[in-house]
C-alpha cells in the first residue's frame, strides 16, 4: 500500500525520498523520480516529513529506533507519520523517544486496503498534537478522503484496532450467513444480493461477501495480517477489561485458517473454514 500512497504525494508535486528493505519495492518510485536512500537515517536527514508504511510493531521499532534508524538522522522540527497498524503502546513509546530530540510524530493508520491506496480514497485516523495534524493534513489529502484527528498519541492506533475488530467480526457474520444459506439449499449469491438491499448490508458484505460467493480467496490483504490486527485489538480488550466475545470467536477461526495454511489467502477464506467445520 505504501507505493501508491507515495506516488500520490509525487503526483501532487512533492519531492520524495524513499527507503525500502527490498530494492525491488522502491524501484517503481525511483523510476518515477524519487531519490533512493541506503538507510532510514539518511532518508530522515534529508526530509521534513517522513512516512512509514511497514508491517508490524517490531518493524516500526527497528526502522525508527534501531541502528541507522530514522531517529539517528531526523532533525528537530521534522515529523514522523507512521501509517501501518501497530500496537498503541509501541506508537506512544516511539513518539516519546522521538520527542526527546525534538521530532514530532503522528500515528495515522489507514482503512481502505490496496484499492483505497491506489485511488487515494483512504480513511486516515490520526493520533497526535492538533498543530502537527494540521501541518500534515494537506499531505494526507493527497492519499485519502476521510481525514480525522481522533486524539492524542496512540489514539489513531486504538481507532484502527476498533475498525479491525468490527471488520473481522462482520466478516465472520457474513461467512456464517452465506454458509448457512448454502447448507439450507439456497443460492448464497442470491441471498447476498437480497441482504445488500436491507439493513444487514455493509461494505464488508459487499466486498468480502462477493469473494466468499465466488470462492475468490486470492484478492485483498493476507489473513495473516488480519491475525496481527485482531491480536492488537484483543490485547486492548484484555488490558482494559472490556468484553469482546465475538472477537474472540472470530480470532479462533482466523487461527484455524492460518493453521490450514491459508495465512496468505484473502479474509474471505473464513467461509471455507466454516464449511469445513460443518457436520457431514
Amino acid at each position: 500500500m505504501g507505493r501508491p500512497m507515495a506516488l500520490h504525494l509525487m503526483r501532487h508535486g512533492h519531492t520524495l525520498g524513499v527507503y525500502a528493505r527490498r530494492t525491488e519495492s522502491a524501484a517503481p518510485l525511483v523510476t518515477a523520480g524519487a531519490t533512493r536512500y541506503d538507510t532510514p537515517a539518511a532518508l530522515a536527514a534529508a526530509c521534513e516529513v517522513i512516512f512509514t508504511m511497514v508491517t508490524n510493531s517490531q518493524d516500526v521499532e527497528h526502522i525508527v529506533l534501531g541502528p541507522d534508524g530514522i531517529a539517528q538522522g531526523a532533525k528537530a522540527g521534522s515529523v514522523l507519520v507512521d501509517m501501518e497498524t501497530i500496537s498503541p503502546t509501541v506508537a506512544r513509546h516511539v513518539a516519546t523517544e522521538l520527542a526527546k530530540q525534538g521530532v514530532e510524530m503522528l500515528d495515522a493508520p489507514v482503512s481502505g486496503g490496496p484499492t483505497g491506496a491506489e485511488q487515494a480514497t483512504l480513511a486516515i485516523m490520526a493520533g497526535g498534537k492538533p498543530e502537527v495534524f494540521e501541518r500534515i493534513k494537506p499531505l494526507f489529502a493527497c492519499m485519502g478522503k476521510t481525514i480525522i484527528r481522533v486524539g492524542d498519541s496512540g489514539a489513531g492506533q486504538i481507532t484502527k484496532a476498533c475498525n479491525q475488530l468490527l471488520l473481522l467480526v462482520t466478516a465472520q457474520g457474513a461467512a456464517e450467513a452465506l454458509a448457512l444459506a448454502k447448507r439450507c439449499g439456497v443460492d448464497p449469491a442470491v441471498v447476498r444480493e437480497v441482504l445488500m438491499g436491507g439493513i444487514a448490508s455493509s461494505r464488508v458484505l459487499d466486498v468480502f461477501g462477493k469473494r466468499m460467493v465466488e470462492r475468490n480467496f486470492a484478492n485483498g490483504i493476507d489473513t495473516r495480517l488480519y491475525h496481527k490486527d485482531m491480536d492488537i485489538a484483543l490485547g486492548l480488550v484484555h488490558e482494559h477489561g472490556a468484553a469482546a466475545p465475538a472477537a474472540s470467536v472470530t480470532m479462533q477461526h482466523i487461527n484455524a485458517a492460518i493453521g490450514r495454511g491459508e495465512g496468505g489467502s484473502d479474509l474471505s477464506v473464513l467461509i471455507d473454514v466454516l464449511e469445513g467445520m460443518s457436520r457431514k
